[in-house]
């Protein structure tokens, strides 16, 4: 079944254009699968099996409710696969009920927060500094994926409409608003090194382009060099994107557009965090609002 699931995860990138990040996070999910049933043939999997790996999702402690769903999905996926190859004609997936989906609210910095972060660090503008900057600047500008970030070249920002061209999820392209913080970022950085518009925009020290990775470690130790004492990830930059502008009176569909979200429904998790803000100045400004 290893070799199989292999071949569905070459399938995905060649068809899918899933990011590095998704395939990897497909290819462990199905490793539990693959560990449970070392010896099943993709074509002998019934739906006593599926049954008994839930359970065993769910009798593990500390498993987010997330990742049990995420875990079924890729499952899920890779049963339709092996149903459209001809190798399983079956479908165990079916029926087989799973635990509700929880909508927890999504971390975000507050834009004082925001504001202290990107106040440091202190000291010379080296290449390193104004590269770590403007690579921040612009996640919290334009709410890109990380995946999305370190995928982009020089000629993808246009400085004269203050846009940048997307390459999202599925390959789906978008144009988002860049803001003239981020833009004037970008230029001090760039104004020292070469920038054809087919390079990448963001490099690591080897010169080739920046990897998932090293995204993750460039912010890591922005943050650690501030005075917040907050794990923050490029998905919390993405949240503070959208939050801020909900909370500014932003129009959802426009969020949308801008986050590149396929469905409205994904995006009006931010109108929760936006009422939670609209009760607080309610409670601070209205006069007989503790009476």
């Amino acid at each position: 079944m290893r070799l199989q699931s292999e071949r569905f995860l070459t399938h995905l990138r060649a068809t899918r254009n899933y990011s590095p990040h998704t395939l990897r996070a497909y290819g462990k999910d199905l490793e539990a699968f693959v560990v449970k049933y070392p010896g099943l043939e993709p074509s002998a999997i019934e739906r006593v099996h599926v049954r008994a790996f839930l359970a065993d999702l769910q009798k593990e402690g500390g498993l987010a409710r997330a990742t049990i769903l995420r875990r079924m999905a890729a499952l899920r996926s890779f049963v339709k696969y092996l149903r459209s190859a001809g190798l399983l004609k079956g479908n165990p997936v079916f029926g087989v009920p799973l635990p509700k989906r929880g909508r927890p609210l999504p971390k975000f910095l507050t834009e004082n927060e925001m504001a202290e972060l990107m106040s440091v660090p202190s000291g010379p503008d080296s290449a390193q500094r104004l590269r770590d900057r403007a690579l921040i600047e612009l996640i919290y500008s334009s709410g890109l994926r990380r995946a999305e970030v370190v995928s982009l070249n020089c000629g993808d920002v246009d400085y004269m409409s203050g846009t940048v061209r997307v390459f999202g999820k599925g390959s789906k392209e978008r144009v988002v608003p860049v803001g003239d913080g981020a833009l004037k970022a970008l230029r001090a950085y760039l104004q020292g090194r070469r920038h054809e518009d087919a390079e990448p925009m963001f490099t690591g020290p080897s010169g080739k382009r920046l990897s998932d990775a090293g995204l993750v470690f460039i912010l890591s130790r922005w943050v650690k060099a501030s005075a917040l004492k907050k794990k923050i990830t490029p998905h919390v930059l993405r949240h503070s994107f959208a939050t801020h502008l909900m909370n500014r009176g932003c129009d959802i569909r426009m969020v949308q557009e801008m986050l590149g979200h396929v469905s409205l429904q994904t995006t009006q998790i931010y109108t929760h965090v936006s009422l939670d803000r609209m009760k607080e100045v309610y409670k601070d400004s209205h006069p007989r609002s503790s009476k």
